[in-house]
């Protein structure tokens, strides 16, 4: 780190706005789905849209719904148990809040990608 530099350069891409509870890729997939479908979706076929056994659905809804950000219903469809899965208007709020943070993180990264020479430059001086 060298001296005289402002610190919100040094902390340009920390990006302290993305939620780990919605970063992690089964709960970011579970999230996307639900927020696609408002009136919900049953168990069955959010794990198929997530790619997801039974118990690591089960586990990351269970920390989603700790969280405030998914609640479940359960109730009976042709006999058979069923549970719905909905997005909570906090769940919503904190995932559009997440979305930001990452459509940040993409305008950044086109950004330094188009500035490579001078970024390349940069680097190089603040890692050596």
């Amino acid at each position: 780190m060298s001296e005289g530099k402002p610190v919100h350069r040094e902390r340009r891409f920390a990006y302290d706005g993305l939620d780990r509870l919605i970063h992690e890729r089964a709960r970011l997939s579970v999230l996307t789905s639900l927020i696609a479908c408002p009136k919900g979706l049953r168990f069955t076929d959010l794990k198929q849209l997530c790619a997801l056994t039974d118990g690591n659905l089960s586990r990351h809804l269970q920390v989603l719904q700790a969280a405030k950000l998914v609640e479940l219903s359960k109730g009976m469809e042709r006999k058979r148990p069923q549970t719905l899965c909905r997005i909570t208007s906090k769940g919503r709020k904190r995932y559009l809040e997440y979305l930001a943070v990452l459509e940040q993180v993409v305008i950044d990264a086109a950004a330094a990608v188009k500035a490579e020479p001078e970024i390349a430059s940069t680097a190089a001086s603040a890692c050596g």
